[in-house]
């Protein structure tokens, strides 16, 4: 890309005024970009960080951003530098705090600034346990009723050993205790409806969602159900879930997360493996002029007992089945307990508070039970990575159904900052004016969002300026889409993040005390280690550039150690490498590491791929693809990367009955497997190309070679260029 770029001290006022600039402003462009030139030079990370801090805006058009950035790249190699960290903003982090007036303590003479001994800092993180996961629960101000004994004790018999034994703690009492970071006056929420952008912000004090919170988990207990029960939230996530996820867990009960879009059939097998006795869901979910039912999905999924809330607080007409609840019904039969505190069911450090569902390459969805102490985790990856502080507003476009939900409330309550919710859509310019006038400092995003907003010019006239990063995750990104996302507020860091439902949250991560690239990760996430696996299936050294199958070092605090319908160390540990005398842990995704030691992501090393952010097994296409046309032998449903970088593209290799004589119209296919995909799976599922084959190549044991056909099929992309 860069290499068809001018570089930075060959451009001419003419090159800057064939991208639609006037010949004014050009000139003067030009003089600026040839003082920086001057003091920079023509080619360094320097001129950059100059150009995109004194040259660039939002109102040039990003052809000129283009231009400047790839000049200045353009012999450089890879992982260019986007964005490096100023010295003193480095100091006022969350880490940077933290190192400043504890670093040699941790680092001894080794510790020289937050910058330069970052990655000692990370390294310390997994190395020193004890006294790394201790310092950050007291930066969070983490309170346990019962304080652990130890932070780790390593056994032969749980290859991810046994954290916090002895603990007892309630993480959503966590996020409403007032602490020296936050008080009662404190808002808590933000959020606005679609359609009301002219209107001003609703907003939630602490004090508020205390009191929601606890009337909320009164009204549960009345429901007289054993305590550790599951009990399903299905709804968009908005003021009324979060309160009901944090009253779920206060209670003492465990949620179970079910994303909105699903279909009745999904809905039904994540109930049933949860066991769950009750789900809170909504009448119907607005998005623009459409109604999209939801209580009907849930009542075809033959769920158990529903507590009904009705769209935008409007009152509903619709007939409920027996047994099923009212919004307002069920509220009220907690009146008497109005502002009287809940007192928190305080458990024990193993006990499941969430159930959550990612799938398998089986076909049927792993059930992830989080215990209590991975909502740790995910707070404490948004305080170390996204610098998540007292202040911050954060907005991250997701659901209670998927980890990004649940890692929001957490991230953001147990950081004592705010969380920015929008109800409706995040792909107009609605949600661009929300996150204006809401003032967003952390903004999260996967690059399916960022690239509808390109397209559409969603954020143009709208100030973004208050975001301090970005944090990205869900799918692989490309460099020129978060270029243009960078420089909508002015040039903040992406902090790319990628992790799983069972780590509960990331393993790998940027740092705002790292310089950082466009598409990569800049480190292991705190208390993590990473391996590349080599072709003898054994980690690459830690210096050595490399792609392979990622593997994880097995003590992760927050990780799952059980899955309800599959056997953990099977899915996880079975068939790894010893490495130092521990079993390393299988994720399943290939990674690269670079020879500067950047990391990037290269999809899914299994039969599972990655749509739009989530995660589907091939298995589940195909049976729904397989039943399309009677023509149909057998389809292959693989995940392909484009050339460009970015998400994965959703490929079906098909095998008709009779590939000559086959009237089978592929245009006409592709809507039908459209169709049924979105109807009976997921509504964002979109197959992009389908490939006609004589038959599938298969291993000696029959296995389909999906690999071989993701190869051939990302070859084939590319030859196209």
């Amino acid at each position: 890309m860069a290499q068809n770029y001018k570089a930075l001290d060959s451009i001419t006022i003419s090159d800057i005024v064939s991208l639609g600039i006037s010949q004014e402003e050009a000139e003067q462009l030009q003089e600026k970009l040839t003082e920086i030139i001057h003091t920079c030079g023509a080619a360094t990370p320097q001129t950059w960080q100059n150009i995109s801090k004194q040259l660039l805006n939002p109102d040039l058009p990003f052809s000129f951003h283009q231009m400047m950035y790839h000049g200045c790249y353009k012999d450089f190699g890879p992982n260019p530098p986007a964005w490096l960290p100023d010295p003193n903003n480095a100091k006022l982090t969350n880490v940077g705090q933290l190192l400043e007036s504890r670093g040699k303590e941790f680092l001894g003479s080794k510790y020289r600034d937050p910058i330069s001994s970052f990655s000692d800092f990370q390294e310390f993180s997994v190395s020193n346990p004890e006294v790394y996961w201790k310092a950050i629960f007291d930066e969070m101000n983490i309170s346990f009723s019962v304080s652990p004994e130890r932070i780790l004790v390593e056994n032969s018999s749980c290859p991810g050993g046994q954290w916090l034994p002895g603990a007892y703690i309630n993480p959503a009492k966590n996020c409403l205790n007032v602490n020296k970071k936050r008080n009662l006056d404190d808002v808590v929420i933000l959020w606005r409806d679609e359609g009301d952008d002219e209107l001003p912000l609703q907003k939630m004090t602490l004090m508020e969602l205390r009191s929601r919170v606890w009337l909320v988990a009164y009204a549960l207990e009345r429901l007289e159900l054993d305590k550790g029960s599951a009990i399903a939230i299905d709804m968009p996530m908005d003021a009324h879930s979060v309160v009901i996820y944090l009253a779920i867990v206060l209670a003492g009960y465990v949620v179970v997360s079910i994303a909105d879009s699903f279909a009745p059939s999904e809905i039904s097998t994540r109930l049933e493996l949860s066991n769950a006795k009750a789900i809170f869901t909504q009448d119907l979910i607005l998005r623009g002029d459409r109604k999209i039912p939801l209580y009907s999905r849930v009542v075809d999924a033959q769920a158990p007992m529903a507590i009904v809330i009705p769209t935008r607080d409007s009152s509903f007409s619709m007939k409920l089945r027996a047994g099923d609840i009212s919004w307002q019904d069920f509220l009220n039969r907690a009146e008497g307990s109005k502002e009287v505190e809940f007192v928190a069911v305080e458990q024990p450090i193993e006990a499941f508070t969430n159930i959550l569902f990612s799938s398998g390459t089986t076909g049927d969805p792993k059930a992830i039970p989080w215990t209590v102490s991975t909502p740790l985790k995910a707070a404490a990856d948004g305080w170390c990575h996204m610098d998540i502080r007292e202040g911050d507003i954060v907005s991250w476009p997701t659901n209670l159904g998927w980890m990004m939900g649940p890692w929001l409330v957490y991230a953001s309550l147990l950081n004592s900052a705010s969380m920015a919710l929008y109800n409706g859509s995040p792909l107009g310019s609605g949600f661009a004016k929300f996150i204006q006038d809401a003032k967003v400092t952390m903004l999260g995003v996967i690059p399916s969002i960022v690239r509808t907003w390109k397209t559409k010019n969603s954020t143009a006239s709208y100030d973004l300026s208050s975001i301090r990063c970005f944090g990205s995750t869900g799918e692989a990104s490309s460099v020129d889409e978060y270029l243009w996302l960078m420089g909508r507020a002015r040039y903040k860091p992406v902090i790319e993040y990628c992790g799983g439902t069972e780590i509960g949250g990331g393993f790998i991560s940027g740092s705002l005390v790292q310089p950082q690239c466009l598409a990569a990760f800049s480190t292991a996430a705190m208390g993590c280690s990473l391996f590349i696996l080599g072709e003898d299936g054994y980690p690459l050294p830690s210096n050595v550039a490399g792609t392979g199958e990622l593997a994880l070092g097995p003590t992760m605090f927050g990780a799952s150690s059980t899955l309800l319908n599959a056997d953990h160390n099977e899915v996880y540990f079975k068939g790894m490498p010893v490495w130092n005398g521990k079993v390393l842990r299988r994720h399943g995704d290939v990674f690269e590491r670079t020879s500067k030691g950047y990391y990037h992501a290269h999809g899914r090393a299994d039969d599972t791929m990655n749509l739009g952010g989530i995660k589907v097994s091939s298995v589940e296409i195909e049976r729904i693809c397989n039943a399309v046309d009677g023509n149909i032998v057998e389809t292959a449903a693989v995940g392909v990367p484009p050339p460009g970088g970015g998400p994965e593209r959703l490929a079906i290799a098909v095998v008709f009955k009779d590939l000559d004589s086959s009237t089978t119209d592929i245009n006409t296919l592709m809507q039908s497997f459209n169709s049924a995909l979105q109807k009976k799976l997921n509504p964002l599922f979109k197959v992009s190309n389908i490939i006609p084959l004589p038959s599938l190549p298969r291993t000696a044991t029959n296995k389909v070679m999906r690999r071989v056909l993701r190869q051939q099929f990302t070859q084939g992309e590319n030859s196209r260029l």
